[in-house]
Order: C-alpha cells, then structure tokens, then sequence
C-alpha cells in the first residue's frame, strides 16, 4: 500500500526551502504605464550554472486526484520558473534531498495567478495542472549538458487531499 501525501495551500513561507512562491501580495515596488500598472519587481532568483534564460512552453495534459507519484526529478545546473497562462492552480511537489536521493515529498496547491520558482538542484515532482489548459511558460537554462537527474520511486506515493 502506497503512503499519502496530503495537498497543504501553498505559501511563501513553507515552500522556502525549495524554491520561491512568485505573486502579487503586498504593495507593489513600483506604479509605471502612466499609474495604470503596479510592478512587483524581481520576484525569482534566476540561478544558472554555465547557459543563459530561456523562456519555453509547456503543454501539459491535466492529472486527477488521486495522484500516483512515481517519479521526480532535479536540475542541478539551473533555477526553473513556471508560470501558469491560465486562472487555474495546479500541484506542485518537492522533496528534501538527503544525501543526493529525494526524502519525503511533500505537495502543495497554487491559488490562482500564482507561479513558482524551484531552487537549482530541487527535487521536484513534473509538471502537474489539475484543470485544462495546462498551458505554463517555462524560465529555465539553455546550455549544455542535460542538466536533469530523474530518481523513480520504488513503491509510488499516492497524492491527494
């Protein structure tokens, strides 16, 4: 029998030592466009080793809950941002890493108009929209190398509210 792992609300705070919650909380940094615009300035900490930003899109067929995770995977080369191009949340899971393996994973639910940003070397789960489309843009490196180490569960972890 596969162990659960409960869906918490994500927030700034516990997703911290994975990467960053990208939103519009708080006052923005500036009001630019002749004050029809707020600007919430540099809200990812983009981290490449060797490359440059890319900006790609993602296309992801939407999953159910429960959720069967069976895999993740990490960049050690490169921060990833997605950011959703809809009004729907979607899943986001991330594990520790204890000595180079991924520990207990742990998932958390965007509100809408939320994006993320993993931490270069971040365990995560893969893209996971729970509502169609599941239309992201993508922030990640563009270099050399694959920079992707996948790890499979050996007895899949079941993901659900």
């Amino acid at each position: 029998m596969s162990e659960v792992i409960r869906i918490q609300a994500i927030s700034a705070e516990g997703f911290a030592p994975f990467g960053e919650l990208i939103d519009v909380s708080g006052e923005p940094d500036k009001i630019i466009n002749q004050g029809m615009c707020g600007r919430y300035h540099d809200r990812a900490t983009l981290d490449f080793v060797e490359g440059r930003a890319g900006l790609n899109l993602f296309n992801a067929i939407p999953r159910e809950l429960p959720y069967a995770l069976d895999l993740v995977e990490r960049h050690p080369d490169g921060s990833q941002a997605f950011i959703p191009m809809s009004e729907h949340p979607f899943l986001v899971i991330v594990a520790p890493d204890e000595g180079g393996k991924p520990g207990r994973p742990l998932a958390f639910e965007t509100k809408p108009g939320q994006a993320i940003n993993f931490h270069r070397g971040t365990w995560h789960g893969v893209l996971t929209p729970l509502h169609a489309p599941g239309l992201f843009a993508v922030v990640d490196r563009i270099g050399e190398g694959a920079n992707l180490e996948e790890f499979p569960f050996e007895v899949p972890y079941t993901v659900d509210r």
